[in-house]
């Protein structure tokens, strides 16, 4: 899975993980980093490998490997310093996403389609295709249910197809508890994060009325007073589209190592392609990332003098 694994890249590994090994197969899931502590819960989660923490035990795995799934993203160096590990391995490479723009050599089978909601509506397919419909228990339900709920925003954004509520009901029936799922994902959060949360709402974030668009920005300082941890931005970006009239809503937070940047829109605006030609990113038409080596300050003026060239694209 990518670096930072979100519900979608954990659930899609863990889903077709329990499916293999239901087919007996020897499997291994490996995150390129650490994840979200809202994650913990799953099942399996404990049988991860962290490849930053355990960087020889990942390597042994991936020299024995005779298959590696790929799974939430479609080129290598998502995955942060696994990446050329992945490259230099002579195991089968599987790829199974929905993000645009796939380095399709690097993969021998698979595919990255972009009208699926998520990965694991993609991993159901799999399973569905293969004949393996009848292994979808409880636990398989799980992990696929908490990728389709945190990729489609709990079913409202446009990629909520029919065929997302077909995959759910089919899920419902293996009698598994989705009022659960939604309790671990999203009630969960400690009192510091909500504190940060109307931190940032009230002097972190800047409207810009006459572009439809709104930009937050988090600094290290911010991060470290709230004790923020892996996960705990998460979904923060979506609250500047809940602004009446806002079409563009654009988070950027200072990593030690970089500055990452997270986009989201409505209707036709794409953030994919903002983010791929301005920010070394992209993603889907209305839900992007890139990052920026520059200083926080930097690539917030950077943002600034960019988006007036879209002022008439955001109208």
């Amino acid at each position: 899975m990518h670096q930072k694994p979100d519900g979608d890249a954990m659930g899609s590994a863990l889903g077709i993980y329990h499916y293999l090994k239901a087919l007996n197969h020897k499997v291994t899931v490996i995150s390129p980093t650490n994840w979200a502590d809202f994650l913990n819960w799953m099942p399996s989660v404990e049988e991860t490998i962290n490849f930053e923490s355990h960087k020889e035990k990942s390597l042994a795995v991936l020299a024995n490997a005779e298959i590696i799934i790929c799974l939430d993203f479609n080129i290598f160096h998502r995955t942060k310093h696994l990446a050329q590990h992945l490259a230099n391995s002579n195991a089968i490479k599987v790829l199974i996403d929905h993000h645009e723009q796939p380095d399709t050599a690097s993969f021998q089978f698979g595919i990255s389609d972009t009208a699926k909601s998520s990965t694991c509506e993609m991993v159901y397919d799999f399973i569905v295709a293969s004949g393996g419909k009848e292994k979808i228990d409880a636990t398989i339900a799980t992990c696929l249910y908490t990728g389709v709920i945190t990729d489609t925003g709990s079913f409202r954004f446009p990629s909520t197809k029919a065929s997302v509520h077909l995959m759910v009901a089919d899920l419902k029936s293996t009698g598994f508890d989705h009022s659960m799922v939604h309790s671990q994902i999203y009630d969960q959060s400690l009192e510091n994060r909500l504190r940060f949360i109307g931190f940032a709402l009230l002097n972190r974030m800047e409207v810009l009325y006459e572009y439809n668009a709104a930009l937050m920005y988090i600094s290290q300082a911010d991060l470290n007073k709230y004790n923020i941890k892996t996960g705990d931005t998460e979904g923060l970006v979506n609250y500047l589209l809940s602004i009446k009239g806002i079409r563009f809503g654009a988070i950027v937070i200072d990593r030690t190592e970089e500055r990452k940047w997270s986009f989201r829109s409505k209707g036709s605006f794409d953030v994919n392609l903002f983010a791929r030609m301005h920010f070394e990113g992209g993603g889907h038409a209305n839900a992007a990332g890139g990052r920026s080596s520059d200083s926080l300050d930097k690539t917030i003026q950077q943002f600034k003098q960019i988006i007036p060239l879209y002022k008439n694209q955001l109208q």
